[in-house]
């Protein structure tokens, strides 16, 4: 029998194979380095008793019925005239690098190879490819197939809609099959592809857990299944019949994986750091993260120069360094029926072009951005009617939001949109796109998010400088594929700031700040009604990649001035804090959300704790913080003492100036925040000295 191991920082991989596909005999936290892996497999030996086959199948990377497999398969394969295909697979050989394996089976006519990549970030990857000598139709290609520990207790994974994107679901391991699977075409608000699988009593800062995200943008399918014996494993892959055509070669798309003995926050750290230091190519990396002002909220469809002159002027007084402008500035684009495809300035709302405000925005000291939607079309536009057959699905297809999707499986629509686009980045000084995506597929189709990478690559050779968002309905489309041709994601079309404190806060198990776009909205917000405050709004924002979008006009004075004044604290900070780990505090108090800030060094933290509703107990709860040297002392600052209500009348030692503790104290009975109302952003400094 052969094993082979694969580190990254804070986990394992081991591998192990007598003669059949290879399997896993260990993922999770990091091993000795004197483990001895053939005990590690001889260990993996179970009894049997009745009830069973003579014989216990291996659960394999692909787990198939040809191997007496009799839980789900990770292949589902027929000859290319439909007729099922179920070879039997034997271990061939392994290739091996520096951090890199490859392990590869054969047989029939059929060549599997697993893949696996360690990365400094903390993150394994692991990828299948099915090779074949005619083609072949796979309904089903798992990624590398993993075991769960049957000591586990929980699996966490995701929902959501528009408007509340990331909503965790947690479910008992229990015998029988979990089914995730979206068919919407998209990564997706309803079944995101992340889940992570934690032991008995796993927090945010205390346990043991393992996470996994499947780095594609389109319809996918996660598979986690607990076998009579007790056994359990998670599959994901493309979604089910993704692939409409044979093919003699398939892969599945990286799935990426982490594991932590410290909690939630281990997972977080190292897909925070994956997908920042890694994935994300950023055009210039050294470029402090700007400032953003989008006009969307302010305008909508009605577009004009002096208008948005105006507000660009406002935008750069409080500390913008971004103008972007939004929907309506192209075709006759006066509402959401029309236009779509027709990608040329509207000479009615811009007699001049957009030349004129390019110049005022660059003025201003601002860089100009652009939204646009290219996947998308209206029936009623001159491009649908100009190339009807170049519309995804049926004819007869249900509209959505207006409008279809073009098939960008096909060249001749990507060569199109390539044209437009490289013709509009080439014509205008544009530094940033707001990619949108805002309606669902009307076929799982894995050739549409093929072509969807095509374009962006081509579109970011040509365009190296040019930032990228991944905007689609607000967070329907984000993924660590997606963020491997982009910079930014647009986590939600709401950004009432209680609803966002949630999403936030979520989404920080896989985001880091300097990906997550959040703004500060009008003080009535436009998605849910609710009115909230200033500092509420601003603070929230600044802790991810801040912001504005609002009618700068209606603010008041003091508004104004408070704007200014997180803008600059966040210009001030985000050196360090666009690259702090955000770890989540785990809160005895439903009420509040809080989460913790650490800078790469260590040497300085923000705790951020928000209030999203009323206390059942009348004094605020200790937070206790985690992530911290025990031995060093901190000085904590209340940065916003000025937050506190009219029924905060005691004096909590926050409020009456620096507070001096040990990471051990602070993470053992924790802190004391004032009293506040709901809507309210206690932000604390904390500096070790």
């Amino acid at each position: 029998m052969s094993q082979w191991r694969i580190d990254a920082p804070g986990q394992t991989l081991v591998l192990a194979s007598s003669s059949g596909v290879p399997r896993v005999i260990w993922w999770g936290p990091t091993l000795p380095a004197s483990e001895d892996l053939a005990e590690l497999a001889r260990a993996e030996a179970s009894d049997m008793t009745g009830g069973m086959l003579d014989r216990l199948p291996e659960l394999t990377l692909c787990p198939l019925p040809s191997a007496d497999w009799q839980g789900q398969p990770g292949l589902v394969l027929a000859e290319a005239d439909g007729r099922p295909l179920s070879p039997r697979l034997r271990f061939q050989r392994a290739e091996t690098g520096t951090g890199s394996l490859q392990l590869i089976s054969g047989g029939e006519g059929v060549l599997l190879t697993h893949r696996f990549e360690a990365h400094p970030t903390g993150v394994i990857a692991l990828q299948t490819r099915l090779e074949a000598d005619r083609p072949v139709r796979v309904s089903w290609l798992a990624a590398p197939v993993l075991p769960i520990p049957q000591t586990d207790t929980e699996l966490m994974d995701f929902t959501g809609k528009w408007l509340g994107e990331l909503q965790p679901v947690r479910t008992p391991w229990q015998p029988g099959i979990r089914l995730r699977e979206a068919r919407t075409g998209r990564s997706g608000q309803e079944h995101p592809p992340l889940a992570v699988f934690s032991g008995p009593g796993c927090s945010y800062g205390h346990g043991t857990a393992r996470g996994l995200q499947y780095a594609w943008s389109g319809g996918h399918r996660m598979l986690a299944e607990e076998l009579p014996d007790g056994r359990r494993h998670v599959q994901f892959g493309h979604a089910t019949g993704a692939h409409l055509t044979p093919g003699t070669r398939f892969e599945s798309a990286e799935l990426l994986a982490a594991a932590s003995e410290t909690g939630l926050n281990g997972i977080a750290r190292s897909f925070q750091r994956d997908l920042r230091d890694r994935i994300v190519r950023w055009p210039d990396p050294a470029r402090p993260r700007p400032v953003h002002y989008n006009c969307w909220e302010a305008v909508y469809f009605k577009h004009d120069l002096a208008t948005l002159s105006d507000i660009a002027n406002r935008a750069a007084a409080l500390g913008a360094e971004r103008f972007v402008l939004d929907d309506g500035w192209f075709g006759r684009r006066d509402d959401d029926t029309t236009s779509l495809g027709d990608w040329q300035v509207d000479r009615r709302k811009w007699p001049d072009g957009l030349a004129p405000l390019i110049a005022h925005v660059e003025a201003l000291g601002m860089r100009f951005g652009l939204w646009v939607e290219p996947e998308m079309v209206n029936p009623d536009s001159d491009l649908a009617r100009a190339h009807p057959d170049w519309i995804l699905g049926p004819a007869d297809q249900t509209t959505g939001r207006n409008q279809m999707v073009l098939d960008l499986g096909r060249t001749d629509v990507r060569d199109h949109l390539f044209t437009v686009l490289d013709g509009l980045l080439a014509s205008h000084r544009i530094d940033y796109l707001k990619w949108d995506h805002n309606r669902l597929l009307p076929m799982v189709d894995a050739a549409q998010t093929e072509g969807v990478y095509a374009l962006l690559d081509r579109l970011r050779a040509a365009h190296p400088g040019v930032e990228i968002e991944s905007c689609a309905s607000g967070g329907g489309r984000i993924d660590a594929g997606i963020l491997a041709r982009t910079h930014r994601v647009w986590l939600s079309d709401c950004i009432d700031p209680t609803e966002r404190l949630r999403m936030q806060a979520d989404a920080a198990l896989f985001l880091p700040a300097a990906i997550t776009g959040s703004h500060v909205g009008a003080a009535r917000a436009h998605t849910t009604g609710r009115v909230q405050p200033m500092a509420f709004r601003a603070r929230l924002a600044a802790l991810r990649h801040f912001g504005f979008e609002m009618d700068l006009r209606a603010l008041s004075g003091d508004e104004e001035r408070l704007l200014a004044a997180v803008t600059a604290w966040w210009k001030a900070n985000r050196h360090w804090l666009m690259r702090a780990d955000i770890l989540r505090i785990d809160s005895a108090d439903p009420a509040v959300v809080a989460e913790l800030h650490l800078a790469e060094d260590g040497a300085q933290f923000l705790l951020a704790a928000g209030i999203a509703g009323m206390s059942r107990q009348i004094l605020p709860r200790p937070l206790v913080l985690n992530g911290l040297d025990p031995a060093a002392g901190y000085e904590l600052r209340l940065l916003n003492p000025e937050d506190a209500p009219p029924q905060s009348r005691g004096l909590a030692a926050l409020q009456q100036g620096p507070l001096v503790l040990t990471g051990r104290a602070l993470m053992t009975a924790g802190l004391r925040l004032p009293v506040a109302w709901p809507s309210t952003l206690w932000m604390v400094e904390g500096r070790r000295i």
